[in-house]
This record gives C-alpha cells, sequence and structure tokens, in this order.
C-alpha cells in the first residue's frame, strides 16, 4: 500500500490552493478547519465561533464561501459527524446497488456481468467524490443541500435506467450521470476552485457513456464499440491522478468517513432485504405448500443478511477502524482512506449486489426444491466470498483483528456453488449463512477473555 495521494480519487477533488490568499479562511472559517500553523480549534480564542457558526458562515447565503486550506487539518475536539442529508444520498445510491442486483439477476451472463461491473465502477467513484466533498463540508446551507438534491435525482435517474443501461435506456443513464457529475464539480467549486482541474475528466467520462448510447445495434442493443467506450470512460476516472497530481491534498475527517462507509453498508444491506421482500411478494399466491417454501426461502435471504451485518458491525471493527484512522498522521490517514474505504469497499459492495442476486434466484425457483441455475449458484458463492475478501482486505489494511479464519471462510462458501447445482439455491442460501455463523462462533471462541 502506498501512502502517495497521488494514487487520489479525483472525483474527491481537493486540489492545491493556487490562487491568491484571500481564497484562504480565517481561523476557525470551516468546521476543523485551522490552518497548518494553528492549533486546535479554539485554543487560542476560547470564546471564539463555535464549529456550527463557523459551517454557517462559510455557507453565507449571499456571499461566495470562504476556501478552506486543503493542508488544514481537522479539528478532533468536534469530530464531524454524517447528517441526514447524508443518509438520505445514501438511500438513493442504494438503489442503484438494488437495480444493480436486478439486472444480474434477470441476466445471469458474461455480458450481464460485465455490464454490473461497468455501471458500479462508474457510480462508485462519483459517491466517493460526494462522500468526500460532505467529508470537506457538511451541507448546512440552502443552495448546498438543493443542489445536493438534484445530484441524487441523478443517481435516482441512473437506478431507473440501469436496467436496460445498455440498451433503449442508454441515453438516460448517460445524461443522468452527467448531472450526477456537473453538481459535484459546483458543489466542489465552492469549497475548492481548483476542482476545475478535475471535473474535465468527469465530464469526458460522461460524455463518453452517453456517445455509447447511441451505438445501437439492430435489435436496440449496444454494440461492441459501446462496451469500448464504457470502458475507455472508467480508464478516464481511475486514470486521472497520474495527470493531476493531488500530492499531499487532502485531510479527512476520520470520525465522519468512517461512519459515512458504516452507514451505507448498512443501507444497502437494508435494501437488499427489502427487494428480497418484494421479489417474495410476487411469488405468493401459489398453493399453500409453494407459498411456505417462497416463504422460507425470503427468511433465509434475511438471515443471511444478518449475517453480513454481524461480520460487520457486531464486533467493533467499525469503532476500531475509526480509532486508527484518527490516530494515523494526515498522509497516512490519506492513504488508508483511499485503500481500505474506497477499494475495500468494493468487493464489499459488490459481494452484496452479488448475494442480493443469488437470493432472488433462489426465491425465484423455491416452489420445488431442484437444482438451480449453476450461474446462480456461483452468484452466490461469489459474492459471499467477494464479500468476506472485502472485509479481510479492510482488517488487514487497518489492523482490525485477525484475517486467516475470514480468509479461509471466503474460500469455502466458494465451494458451496455445488450445493446450488445439484440441489438447490435454498439449501445453498442456508448453506452459507451456517458456515457465516459458524466462522463467527469460533472467532468468538478464539478471542481473548473480555473481549
Amino acid at each position: 500500500m502506498t501512502s502517495s495521494p497521488a494514487n487520489g480519487n479525483p472525483a474527491h477533488g481537493r486540489p492545491a490552493q493556487d490562487g491568491p490568499a484571500d481564497h484562504q479562511p480565517a481561523q476557525g472559517g470551516a468546521p476543523g478547519g485551522a490552518t497548518e500553523n494553528s492549533g486546535p480549534a479554539g485554543a487560542d480564542a476560547p470564546d471564539g465561533p463555535s464549529a456550527a457558526d463557523a459551517a454557517a458562515a462559510d455557507y453565507g447565503a449571499d456571499s461566495e464561501p470562504a476556501r478552506p486550506s486543503p493542508a488544514a487539518p481537522a479539528s478532533d475536539d468536534e469530530p464531524l459527524r454524517v447528517t441526514t442529508l447524508e443518509l438520505f444520498f445514501d438511500l438513493v445510491f442504494a438503489f442503484t446497488l438494488t437495480q444493480l442486483a436486478a439486472l444480474l439477476a434477470d441476466t445471469l451472463s458474461l455480458a450481464g456481468t460485465t455490464q454490473v461491473l461497468l455501471i458500479f465502477g462508474l457510480l462508485w467513484w462519483m459517491y466517493e467524490g460526494y462522500a468526500w466533498l460532505t467529508n470537506a463540508r457538511p451541507p448546512v446551507h440552502t443552495a448546498e443541500r438543493l443542489l445536493l438534491l438534484v445530484g441524487m435525482a441523478g443517481f435516482l435517474a441512473i437506478g431507473l435506467a440501469i436496467p436496460h443501461g445498455f440498451g433503449g435506456s442508454g441515453l438516460a443513464l448517460g445524461v443522468g450521470y452527467l448531472v450526477v457529475v456537473l453538481v459535484h464539480g459546483r458543489l466542489y467549486y465552492r469549497v475548492n476552485r481548483n476542482i476545475v482541474r478535475v471535473v474535465p475528466f468527469n465530464v469526458v467520462s460522461a460524455l463518453l457513456v452517453i456517445t455509447a448510447s447511441l451505438l445501437r445495434g439492430p435489435s436496440g442493443a449496444e454494440r461492441p464499440a459501446a462496451y469500448a467506450l464504457w470502458i475507455a470512460a472508467l480508464a478516464v476516472q481511475l486514470g486521472s491522478p497520474l495527470i493531476v497530481h493531488p500530492r499531499n491534498l487532502f485531510e479527512l475527517r476520520a470520525t465522519h468517513l468512517s461512519e459515512r462507509h458504516g452507514a451505507l453498508l448498512l443501507v444497502a444491506l437494508g435494501e437488499s432485504v427489502v427487494s428480497i421482500g418484494v421479489g417474495a411478494e410476487e411469488l405468493v399466491g401459489r398453493t399453500g405448500q409453494e407459498n411456505a417454501r417462497v416463504v422460507a426461502a425470503a427468511v433465509l435471504g434475511l438471515a443471511l443478511a444478518a449475517a453480513l451485518w454481524w461480520i460487520i458491525f457486531a464486533g467493533g471493527d467499525q469503532e476500531r477502524a475509526e480509532q486508527v484512522l484518527t490516530d494515523a498522521t494526515s498522509e497516512r490517514r490519506t492513504a488508508l482512506a483511499l485503500s481500505a474505504l474506497f477499494y475495500g469497499n468494493i468487493p464489499l459492495l459488490l459481494g452484496v449486489v452479488a448475494i442480493s442476486a443469488g437470493v432472488r434466484q433462489a426465491i425465484g425457483h423455491a416452489a420445488a426444491l431442484e437444482a438451480g441455475p449453476a450461474a446462480a449458484a456461483l452468484v452466490l458463492a461469489a459474492g459471499a466470498a467477494l464479500f468476506l475478501a472485502g472485509d479481510v482486505a479492510i482488517r488487514r489494511l487497518l489492523r482490525l483483528g485477525p484475517v486467516r479464519l475470514r480468509a479461509g471462510t471466503a474460500a469455502l462458501v466458494l465451494a458451496t456453488a455445488a450445493i446450488g447445482a445439484t440441489i438447490s439455491l435454498e439449501v445453498q442460501v442456508a448453506a452459507v449463512t451456517v458456515v457465516l455463523v459458524l466462522m463467527l462462533v469460533l472467532e468468538r471462541r478464539r478471542a481473548p477473555a473480555g473481549q
């Protein structure tokens, strides 16, 4: 793991302030925004403005807000917490994950998997951009809140277009993504005007997606060249740090960042349960025995989601991760946030998407005890393995605890694909859940006394 912020996500863009000095804030002007040479917020002026007053001043209604120095360390005296508007934003973003799960469940093909990965890559890039934006300064002023709602509308449009994003709804998806990019750029411009160096990469990426939507074959599906444009769109964003070097430019509030990613994962798990319930409701109405099996499959899906929750949230990993990020130096914190939170959450969320798709397939085949599609069994097993692999990566990078048992369990759940392909997907869901529960029990027994 490199500690160079040159690997940073440009969508997060807090580029260096090269502008005139009057763009720098007065001391204590931004939440936690003391300059490098200042002490903790309020240390020299006990009667100075509170963090809330400072935030309100930054979001002055009729004037351009002050722009904090990107090197300004965040105050640990008053940790920035996730706002309810950010949770609302996460709910909308989680809808796109639910739609990706539906797309994967409905296709179960190499093309469908490729589409899910490409769409997720672009969406996750910009979601992180918004997470880092609100980490720099919370949305407390009406104008910024309204703009954030417009960005949410862009994500909603993308979510609605995902089922046919590589077909008739491709243009709507591309336009929605362009809205997301432009709103992010405008909001960040109010924090740091040098975001204009980064926005062109995101805009080009959105334009490539729009162009790809225009390349359709006779059947309405996008041509192979369209996939090349999608790959180019993702490469533009992932490769942008090679051109714009954001060195020593990120100052992150550890409490907010850890809480935000935990909240998103919790919302994603909740959305997966909702989608399972909706899928089961559509199938209920058959014979009593068939309905009972569908309900049983849905309950097993809930049990699996509960096991995933227990793995992430019940062992104190979130609190330890927050402490590790808080104790790290500024440069080290940025490197850990990128490697553990940005990259580490990719397999976690893709795992949730794949598991949700597999459970939906299990519910669809629950009317009779029979072998399910091999592709569905593989998706379910791979989803559970991906989830554990992401958790192992985060635990290893942040040194949160032992990882060998979880790594071994990731390999074990892959073997459950044989159960779904030869017996039934419903039994496979139960098997994956049992394996995860046994892992948690073994971990508890091995834990030192008092933990």
